[in-house]
């Protein structure tokens, strides 16, 4: 069974921020599969289907990794079942990029996880976030909004990375990377 995590930030205060974007893209994703998210047995909200698991930590971005290791152990998951979808501040906005494994790129709800289940072989879906504006400091841009004229780009790629999720479903990662990670 593929499950499916998305990283972001808990709470209203948070809820608008480029940081969420692993959250709004399991939103939508819940939405066209008509699944509904409920409390989950530790600090993650979950919506499931018979072949599909939604989870959305309720820890914040830098404790994300314990939640998922709670769910991993109760439901008997390993990390290569996995799919983490998050934003990326060194990926331009609109971009996408699907991953096998490595290192946590300096994402600390990656690093997290990778603490936390002791691997860094889950898959990945990395969403760029960055602008041609000054984005420094980091943890001010992450924890910011899109402008409100980016909307349109942002939904786009809410959908395209739906897009992404649902080939990943009936493909491997290397064909959904070969089909999905824009060349350079």
């Amino acid at each position: 069974m593929t499950v499916l995590v998305g990283l972001g930030n808990p709470g209203r205060k948070y809820s608008a921020t480029r940081h969420n974007f692993g959250f709004w893209v399991l939103d939508r994703f819940a939405k066209k599969r008509s699944l509904n998210f409920q409390a989950g047995k530790s600090d993650y909200l979950l919506a499931k289907s018979s072949d599909i698991v939604l989870v959305k930590p309720t820890t914040y971005m830098n404790s994300s990794g314990v939640a998922v290791a709670d769910y991993c152990r109760y439901f008997q998951n390993t990390p290569e079942e996995l799919l983490v979808v998050y934003d990326d501040i060194d990926l331009p906005l609109g971009t996408l990029r699907f991953r096998s494994n490595g290192g946590s790129g300096g994402h600390k709800g990656v690093e997290s996880i990778i603490y936390q289940l002791e691997s860094d072989y889950f898959n990945r879906l990395r969403m760029g976030i960055a602008s041609e504006n000054k984005m420094g400091p980091s943890e001010r841009y992450v924890l910011s909004p899109f402008p409100k004229d980016w909307k349109e780009k942002v939904n786009e790629m809410i959908e395209r990375a739906c897009d992404g999720i649902d080939y990943f479903l009936t493909h491997d990662i290397k064909e959904t990377m070969n089909q999905f990670n824009e060349k350079k």
